[in-house]
Protein backbone atom coordinates (compact mmCIF):
# COMPACT_ATOMS: atom_id res chain seq x y z
CA UNK A 1 0.00 0.00 0.00
CA UNK A 2 1.39 3.39 -1.00
CA UNK A 3 1.77 6.03 1.70
CA UNK A 4 3.02 9.58 2.04
CA UNK A 5 5.34 10.75 4.79
CA UNK A 6 5.54 14.49 5.39
CA UNK A 7 8.53 15.12 7.62
CA UNK A 8 9.68 18.31 9.29
CA UNK A 9 13.28 18.36 10.53
CA UNK A 10 14.58 20.88 13.03
CA UNK A 11 18.09 21.56 14.20
CA UNK A 12 21.01 22.80 12.14
CA UNK A 13 19.53 21.35 8.97
CA UNK A 14 20.01 24.32 6.64
CA UNK A 15 23.35 25.31 5.14
CA UNK A 16 24.99 21.94 5.77
CA UNK A 17 23.96 20.00 2.65
CA UNK A 18 20.99 18.26 4.25
CA UNK A 19 18.73 18.53 1.18
CA UNK A 20 21.44 17.15 -1.10
CA UNK A 21 22.12 14.27 1.27
CA UNK A 22 18.40 13.43 1.38
CA UNK A 23 18.16 13.53 -2.42
CA UNK A 24 21.18 11.25 -2.79
CA UNK A 25 19.80 8.79 -0.23
CA UNK A 26 16.43 8.77 -2.04
CA UNK A 27 18.16 7.39 -5.15
CA UNK A 28 18.74 4.14 -3.25
CA UNK A 29 15.06 3.69 -2.42
CA UNK A 30 11.86 3.33 -4.42
CA UNK A 31 10.45 6.68 -3.25
CA UNK A 32 9.30 9.88 -4.91
CA UNK A 33 8.82 13.37 -3.53
CA UNK A 34 10.84 16.43 -2.58
CA UNK A 35 12.88 18.11 0.10
CA UNK A 36 13.05 21.87 0.71
CA UNK A 37 14.16 24.53 3.16
CA UNK A 38 11.47 26.47 5.00
CA UNK A 39 11.72 30.13 5.95
CA UNK A 40 11.62 29.29 9.67
CA UNK A 41 14.84 27.23 9.53
CA UNK A 42 13.23 23.80 9.27
CA UNK A 43 13.51 21.38 6.37
CA UNK A 44 10.39 19.76 4.95
CA UNK A 45 10.56 16.43 3.17
CA UNK A 46 7.60 14.75 1.47
CA UNK A 47 8.12 11.19 0.26
CA UNK A 48 5.77 8.63 -1.22
CA UNK A 49 6.19 4.89 -1.66
CA UNK A 50 5.46 1.58 -0.01
CA UNK A 51 5.35 2.00 3.77
CA UNK A 52 8.27 -0.36 4.41
CA UNK A 53 10.38 1.47 1.80
CA UNK A 54 9.51 4.82 3.35
CA UNK A 55 10.41 3.57 6.82
CA UNK A 56 13.80 2.38 5.53
CA UNK A 57 14.40 5.70 3.75
CA UNK A 58 13.53 7.76 6.84
CA UNK A 59 15.81 5.53 8.92
CA UNK A 60 18.64 6.11 6.43
CA UNK A 61 18.16 9.88 6.73
CA UNK A 62 18.25 9.56 10.54
CA UNK A 63 21.48 7.56 10.33
CA UNK A 64 23.11 9.56 7.51
CA UNK A 65 26.34 11.47 7.87
CA UNK A 66 24.39 14.64 8.80
CA UNK A 67 22.27 12.95 11.46
CA UNK A 68 24.01 14.87 14.25
CA UNK A 69 22.47 18.08 12.88
CA UNK A 70 18.90 16.81 13.36
CA UNK A 71 17.39 17.87 16.68
CA UNK A 72 13.84 16.70 16.00
CA UNK A 73 11.90 14.82 13.32
CA UNK A 74 8.12 15.20 13.08
CA UNK A 75 6.55 12.63 10.71
CA UNK A 76 2.95 12.88 9.53
CA UNK A 77 1.56 9.88 7.62
CA UNK A 78 -1.01 10.42 4.89
CA UNK A 79 -2.40 8.55 1.89
CA UNK A 80 -0.22 8.80 -1.23
CA UNK A 81 -1.37 11.11 -4.01
CA UNK A 82 0.87 9.80 -6.79
CA UNK A 83 1.74 13.34 -7.87
CA UNK A 84 5.54 12.88 -8.00
CA UNK A 85 7.64 11.29 -10.74
CA UNK A 86 11.00 11.42 -9.00
CA UNK A 87 12.67 12.82 -5.90
CA UNK A 88 14.19 16.28 -6.00
CA UNK A 89 15.04 19.48 -4.23
CA UNK A 90 12.36 22.16 -4.37
CA UNK A 91 13.20 25.81 -3.85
Amino acid sequence: MLKRAQVFYTGRVQGVGFRYMARELALGFDVTGFVRNLMDGRVEMVAEGEETELQAFLQAVQEGHLASYIRNENVQWQPATGEFRGFGITY
